[in-house]
């Protein structure tokens, strides 16, 4: 079984994206979506520690970088530009707004993904000050009640 990829195999797999859409001279609107969805990924990998790297998040989160994003940009930019953009494929829908859909999709997805990762830090957080307050507790203005300056 090969390893799983290493964060730089992520990236590396994020740098061929942008490639892509560089040489298949995608629109903007395409590159936008791509981007955010790569700064995402990029925001994402070093708390993947928090999900868990077997966890379906941090698989997702591989996944999307290396296989889902790349697949469906490449479908796309493997189309005659001005066919993949003006003729309706399904329904009323053209190559790319099925293409656009698909990114809003992974979009969403990945910004979940980076807020479940965040709140496992903010839980932490929470759970020191459910210490600190059980430690230390409140003094009548809100803080321990500290004497600070210099013993006369």
């Amino acid at each position: 079984m090969p390893a799983p990829p290493t964060e730089q195999d992520i990236l590396a797999a994020l740098n061929r994206v942008n490639a892509m859409l560089t040489e298949g001279n995608a629109p903007p609107i395409v590159t936008s979506r791509v981007v955010r969805i790569a700064r995402v990924i990029n925001d994402t990998l070093p708390r993947l520690r928090n999900l868990g790297l077997g966890s379906m998040e941090g698989y997702s989160v591989v996944a999307t970088a290396t296989t889902y994003l790349p697949e469906a940009v490449g479908g796309y930019l493997r189309l005659p530009r001005e066919w993949a953009d003006t003729r309706p494929i399904d329904g009323y829908k053209t190559s790319l707004m099925v293409l656009i859909e698909q990114l809003e999709l992974l979009a969403s997805t990945m910004d979940k993904i980076l807020d479940a990762a965040n709140r496992a830090d903010a839980q932490a957080l929470l759970a020191h000050g459910m210490f600190l307050e059980a430690k230390f507790g409140h003094s009548a203005g809100g803080g321990p009640d500290l004497q600070l300056g210099s013993p006369t």
